[in-house]
């Protein structure tokens, strides 16, 4: 029944002759309309908040206007994370350099959320800033301690900050055996406890081998050119990434075990963003990686301590023609209310994102263009969400773009611009979408080469915000101004069995003759770290009837009815739904 309908789709929909002498794969796709816009209003509106709450942090990130090696274009993440927890969001962002006279102020920050719609930066403080050329962010309690811990990527070391409880972190990478190796590229990370031990361990993925006297300068092959263009090299060309599965052994350390995971079983990829949630239902937490320009991962955990990469087999490998594609970003979320997972993956320019339909027992199929998302494939897609941004029960899609090369700029000849718009979806239900960024505020008019986007309720007003990462710029805060009287719920757990932040649960809550999923996790978007609390919009429903949590231990536990327009403390064991402080 599966192949019978992929067949059907792919008959449906021709592929698109691929670009491979490009460095980026990309599609040659032409936009394809969703129809007549519904005319519902959309109540969402975002504004960017990020100039009047204080967060004045700019990303430093190689040249502005010319970039000379890859390594300048991909940008960073950022992360929502309560580390005082006093509970509010507060926000981490993290920094690059430049190759020609590194700026030493050019940090990654931290900012303290002062309760009143805005922050502090409390860097200096906390002991987090510093300098070199970071990419992702992840977080989650490693050590059990009831403080939310930070785990950063760069190139080079990388870095593991254990949250003293105390207003500040100690960098520990190198005593627990994380730090990785001086000459790869980390770009994105996980904690996942893969082997339900109550502990969580750490992927770490690998972009590239990166070594700047060795990689060929601009416009010197054919993947150095961009529609005839000469540009930076790659990622097709340089030598692969891969991925390191660290595994957490109770005392404050970590033991590689890549090989006997079965981690290193796969080679040869361009890996960016990793999630790490259980896609199979089978009760044991799986691992889907992003990758730029050659097939994606999915590891199935086997429940042994193994990992086996299926992802060709469940449809998560290529597109829906079988094609590599540009991967970026990563939204996981449960679009059609089934209770099951399901995945939006970003692409590169000429391509569609992945709309990945959760059928069952570990099988995807890609149902991008009836979902209606193909409308802007002229888009470079990072950071990405499957979140509903209007409370109406149906999980909608945010995600912010932006090109590679900024010396688009000058060229007349290429119909692309280096800064690019966000793009809005609202959910319609019955699996289709719609474009609706253009009544979604002033802040989706703002042009921005963006990258990471973390997702959250910062000012706990029951909507979802967005803090953005904008390369060479400010950063952006999407303040969602949502009136309406749709109702809400957010969740958050705590593990006892499980690791005490449950990073790994899914929750299922049944409200309004629907039963909508989400799952606490480690990292998505674009390497990036969104709020581990999770949010449920109910629409008009006025009573939860039930909450569902399947615990990153095994254990799955009912929560009896509950109101709405609240957030509520999950305990592990305990079966009760309380309020939270």
């Amino acid at each position: 029944m599966v192949l019978a309908v992929l067949l059907a789709a792919w008959a449906a929909e021709p592929p698109c002759a691929p670009l491979r002498a490009q460095g980026q794969a990309t599609q040659r796709a032409s936009a394809v309309s969703s129809g007549k816009r519904s005319d519902k209003p959309f109540l969402a509106k975002f504004v960017d908040a990020a100039p009047a709450a204080g967060l004045d942090m700019r990303f430093v990130y190689g040249d502005a206007k010319s970039k000379q090696y890859i390594m300048e274009a991909n940008g960073s993440g950022v992360a929502w994370v309560d580390y005082d927890g006093d509970g509010r969001l507060d926000a981490f962002l993290v920094n690059g350099s430049t190759f020609d006279a590194p700026d030493a102020k050019a940090v990654s920050r931290l900012f303290r959320n002062d309760g009143k719609g805005g922050f502090e930066d409390v860097t200096a403080a906390a002991g987090v800033g510093r300098s070199g050329w970071g990419t992702g962010v992840c977080a989650g309690d490693y050590d059990n301690d009831g403080s939310t811990d930070l785990y950063v990527a760069y190139w080079g070391a990388n870095a593991l900050y254990r949250n003293t409880g105390k207003g500040g972190f100690q960098e520990q990478a190198a005593q627990a055996g994380v730090a990785g190796g001086a000459d790869e590229w980390t770009s994105g990370c996980a904690f996942v406890d893969f082997d339900r031990d109550g502990l969580l361990d750490l992927l770490t993925t690998q972009y590239q081998r990166f070594d700047p006297k060795t990689t060929p300068k601009a416009g010197a092959t054919s993947t150095c050119q961009w529609k005839g263009m000469p540009v930076f090299c790659g990622p097709r060309g340089l030598p692969y990434g891969g991925a390191t599965l660290y595994h957490n052994k109770g005392d404050g350390s970590f033991e590689d075990v890549s090989e006997t995971s079965g981690i290193r079983s796969v080679r040869s990829y361009y890996a960016f963003t990793a999630a790490a949630a259980d896609f199979t239902g089978d009760g044991w937490p799986d691992i889907y990686v992003a990758c730029d320009s050659t097939p994606n991962l999915f590891f199935i955990n086997n429940g042994d301590g193994t990992f086996t990469d299926f992802a060709t087999e469940t449809g998560l490998g290529f597109n829906e023609h079988g094609n590599e594609q540009g991967g970026m970003g990563l939204g996981i979320g449960d679009f059609d209310n089934d209770g099951q997972l399901d995945i939006i993956k970003t692409n590169f320019a000429g391509d569609y994102p992945n709309v990945y339909h959760n059928l069952g027992d570990g099988i995807f199929e890609d149902i991008v263009i009836r979902a209606g998302l193909g409308a802007n494939p002229q888009y470079v897609g990072w950071g990405v969400q499957l979140i509903d941004l209007d409370n109406d029960g149906l999980q909608d899609v945010f995600q912010v773009n932006g090109h590679v090369y900024p010396e688009l700029d000058a060229q007349k000849a290429i119909d692309e611009a280096f800064r690019q718009p966000g793009v809005v979806y609202r959910n319609l239900g019955g699996g289709r979408f719609e474009d609706v960024t253009d009544l979604a505020g002033p802040g989706l008019e703002q042009k921005r080469s963006s990258r990471g986007a973390a997702f959250g309720d910062f000012d706990n007003d029951g909507d979802i915000d967005v803090l953005v990462m904008n390369m060479n710029d400010q950063a952006s805060l999407f303040r969602n101004d949502l009136d309406s009287s749709n109702h809400w719920l957010r969740v958050k757990l705590r593990g006892t069995t499980s690791n005490r932040d449950a990073v790994g649960s899914v929750i299922r809550v049944k409200a309004g003759g629907a039963t909508q999923a989400r799952a606490v996790l480690s990292q998505d978007s674009y390497i990036s770290h969104s709020d581990l609390r999770a949010h449920f919009g109910l629409g008009a429903a006025q009573k939860v009837n039930a909450i569902l949590v399947q615990w990153p231990s095994g254990r799955s536990e009912s929560f009896p009815a509950a109101g709405v327009d609240r957030e509520l403390l999950l305990v592990e064991g305990e079966g009760e739904a309380l309020a939270s402080p």
